[in-house]
């Protein structure tokens, strides 16, 4: 261990010395695994930073919750749409049935969803989403309420005219008022706010609800049809805790046909869709751009890996004598060998690091400047400290064996 780091210390020493005689040439040199390090965990944390941001809203979809729906997520190259055109949509009606028919759903919800100009006094929005939901909705969507409450059984089952309004919709409406207990108005009607959802921030899918109002089914029900396919109806139904997401659906698919009353040769007439769907859609994705920045940057790696071995060849040159004096005095070859490896990995590490550094620049800058929480995550930094150290040793190998086995006699008698 002491061996070795004495090693490190003489290397790193000649290392530094090579660097400050031939700023220039070294320089040149390290700017290939600077801009390869630089392209390939600049891909990876935008891939990390996408697929976190991705997830993250596949998540807010809800664990083991299942859609009951017209159309399926998943479409293939033959995906025939015109057949799934005349689907019936579900129904509000079907709600109870589904919850009467299973024994591994633990709560089920109707949704519909539109737009419309929100007001209040002279402020407005317009096409705020205005969801409408059925009671259980709060067992099977993820969200937290800032102010006030949800709504309760009375107001859910009466169709009372309230709303839970999103944290962006309260700031803009109300501003400096507290909006709990006033009246908006949407529909033509007065809707009393009841409470404020807890800020979600952005949401790849558009499921945040900072931009919404939620309000119950039965009081939307009352004047617009939510059964239409232009509201865009849903069931959401999840599963008990202990049951797969595979066991919810053969259930669910079973109580829809049952439902629908569909015949034993005749194919489903509704989709069920569950967010594992989405992920292994974009696991695709996140792959292929994954070994797109491999490609990039693999270019540039390639280059700086020859530009370090041939600096490495050229420091073996220059110090031939000295190589031939250590071996004189008793150095072993292996001495040698970790001797010139070790510069190698510095020089490469040395080109790794400040690629790192411009990804943290640009990552700083990104998240200031988007809005964007771009992250250099301690896996990426790792790898790019890994992939140097690799490039050194690759790179330094060949220079760092042809060092060790030079003769010392015709090693001191060179001019290098």
């Amino acid at each position: 261990m002491i061996l070795f780091i004495k090693l490190f210390r003489e290397s790193a020493m000649f290392a530094w010395t090579s660097i400050a005689a031939n700023k220039l040439r070294t320089l040149l040199t390290l700017l290939g695994i600077t801009i390869g390090i630089f392209a390939i965990i600049s891909v990876f944390s935008v891939v990390d930073t996408l697929e976190r941001q991705i997830r993250g809203s596949i998540a807010s979809l809800g664990e083991n919750v299942i859609y009951i729906q017209k159309w399926p997520w998943e479409f293939s190259a033959d995906f025939a749409w015109w057949r799934y055109m005349n689907r019936p949509t579900p129904r509000i009606s079907e709600l109870d049935d589904v919850m009467r028919r299973t024994q591994v759903v633990e709560a089920a919800a109707f949704i519909a969803s539109t737009s419309r100009t929100i007001e209040y006094l002279n402020r407005s929005m317009e096409r705020i989403p205005v969801l409408s939901v059925s009671h259980d909705y709060d067992k099977v969507r993820n969200f937290e309420i800032e102010r006030g409450r949800y709504f309760s059984p009375t107001e859910s089952t009466a169709g009372r005219n309230v709303a839970i309004l999103g944290y962006e919709v309260a700031q803009n409406l109300f501003q400096q008022t507290d909006p709990l207990g006033k009246n908006i108005k949407a529909f033509g009607r007065n809707i009393e706010v009841i409470g404020v959802f807890s800020k979600e921030g952005d949401d790849t899918f558009g499921n945040s609800h900072d931009e919404s109002i939620v309000v119950p089914v039965t009081f939307i029900s009352s004047f617009i049809d939510v059964n239409s396919d232009r509201y865009n109806p849903a069931i959401l139904a999840k599963g008990k805790e202990y049951y797969s997401s595979e066991e919810v659906i053969d259930e669910l698919r079973g109580a829809m046909r049952a439902i629908r009353r569909i015949k034993p040769t005749v194919d489903d007439n509704f989709a069920l869709n569950q967010s594992s769907l989405l992920s292994k859609q974009f696991d695709g994705v996140f792959a292929v751009l994954k070994l797109a920045g491999w490609i990039i940057g693999g270019f540039s790696i390639l280059v700086g890996g020859f530009g370090i071995a041939n600096i490495m060849f050229v420091s073996v040159k220059e110090r031939t004598s000295i190589i031939g004096i250590q071996k004189a005095l008793g150095a072993k070859n292996y001495f040698i060998l970790l001797q010139f490896l070790a510069e190698a990995v510095i020089l490469s590490l040395l080109g790794g690091a400040i690629g790192l550094l411009m990804v943290f620049g640009v990552s700083w800058l990104a998240t200031y400047a988007m809005d964007i929480d771009f992250m250099l995550t301690t896996k990426n930094i790792l790898m790019g400290i890994n992939i140097s150290v690799i490039i050194g040793l690759v790179a330094g190998f060949i220079p760092a064996w042809t060092a060790s086995r030079l003769n010392p006699v015709d090693a001191i008698r060179s001019n290098g």
